[in-house]
This record gives structure tokens, C-alpha cells and sequence, in this order.
């Protein structure tokens, strides 16, 4: 009788076992993954970076499908190459007061090699819901999500930066790339 409980305990513990193998992530990495912003201006565009975006999925590689997808990014990270104009923009969006933008997505649709995400984008103190494009890339190894979406400053309480009088844009334009480690 010890042998039969001892012989099930083993067989259930490697089932679950394979079972939350199979249930791991995908981690990102970040040497590969970034966010640019691109504001646009009638006498110039403004472009910032950042490499340190917190990016997470629900994938499953068998299916190649993508199930959910979240983001975090400290706007203090962005770099536009000039320091005066990144802290101009961290005084335009209170950074000090809303140091993060955060993004969770409530659905996932695929269309052929297209991701269509709906979710809550956390700006500015103001969550809206946003719909992204974006195109995930199956490799061995690698996951690979790159797509884009803009958002309204005034939408999220923001007002417009001027230059001579004239406002930017209100259209904020993103893209990213994020890239996950399959194994």
C-alpha cells in the first residue's frame, strides 16, 4: 500500500511539476526591448527613448498565442539626447507627482499576423482605455512584439507644450519593441 501511494505522490508531483514548467513566462529582455515617443511640433519633432520599460506576457509558444500583455515605464527614462528638453518634459507631465505610466491589457485578438490590444493605460494620473496594433514575431528562442499607439495629451490633463506661441500636436505617438526569452 506504501509502495501504491508513494508511486501515485510521485507520478502527481511530476504532472504538476510539468504542468507549472509548461506555465512559465516568458522573461524580457531588456538589452533588446525599448519605448520611443515622438512629439510633434510645426518647426520640429521631439524623439525620446527609453531601454527600461517593464514588459510582460501571457504567451503560450505551442499555440504561438499571445493572451495578455502589461507595461510599466518610469518617464524619468526617456532620453531625448537633450537633457534641457527631457527636464522641461518631466515638469509638462509632473513627473515628480505621476512618475509612471502603466498599461494592462483587458483583451487580446489575433488577425492573421496582427495583434489587436485593448486595455487601461495609466498616464498622468488618468487611466483611459487605448486599442494598440502590434505584431508579434515567433522565433525558436524568442518572442518578439513590436507595435505602436498614440494617445491625446489633453485627454490625459495635459497641456500642450509651446514653442513660439505655437502648441505641439495633441497626438503623443509611441512605438516598442519588446523581446522575450522563451527558454
Amino acid at each position: 500500500m506504501r509502495t501504491t501511494v508513494a508511486t501515485i505522490s510521485a507520478i502527481m508531483l511530476l504532472l504538476t511539476s510539468g504542468a507549472y514548467a509548461q506555465a512559465k513566462q516568458p522573461e524580457v529582455s531588456k538589452k533588446d526591448s525599448w519605448m520611443t515617443y515622438r512629439l510633434t511640433h510645426p518647426l520640429h519633432e521631439i524623439e525620446a527613448t527609453s531601454k527600461d520599460v517593464e514588459y510582460r506576457v501571457d504567451a503560450d509558444a505551442a499555440k504561438k498565442e499571445v493572451r495578455a500583455v502589461s507595461a510599466v515605464v518610469d518617464v524619468t527614462t526617456f532620453n531625448s539626447g537633450n537633457s534641457n528638453r527631457d527636464s522641461h518634459a518631466m515638469e509638462v507631465i509632473d513627473a515628480i507627482d505621476f512618475p509612471e505610466v502603466t498599461f494592462v491589457s483587458s483583451s487580446v485578438v489575433q488577425a492573421g499576423d496582427s495583434l489587436k490590444i485593448a486595455g487601461k493605460l495609466t498616464f498622468h494620473g488618468v487611466t483611459q482605455e487605448i486599442v494598440m496594433m502590434a505584431r508579434p514575431r515567433w522565433a525558436p528562442d524568442t518572442l518578439d512584439v513590436s507595435g505602436q499607439f498614440a494617445l491625446s495629451l489633453t485627454a490625459f490633463q495635459i497641456e500642450r507644450p509651446s514653442l513660439l506661441m505655437i502648441p505641439v500636436e495633441d497626438a503623443l505617438r509611441f512605438t516598442f519593441d519588446a523581446v522575450f526569452v522563451l527558454k
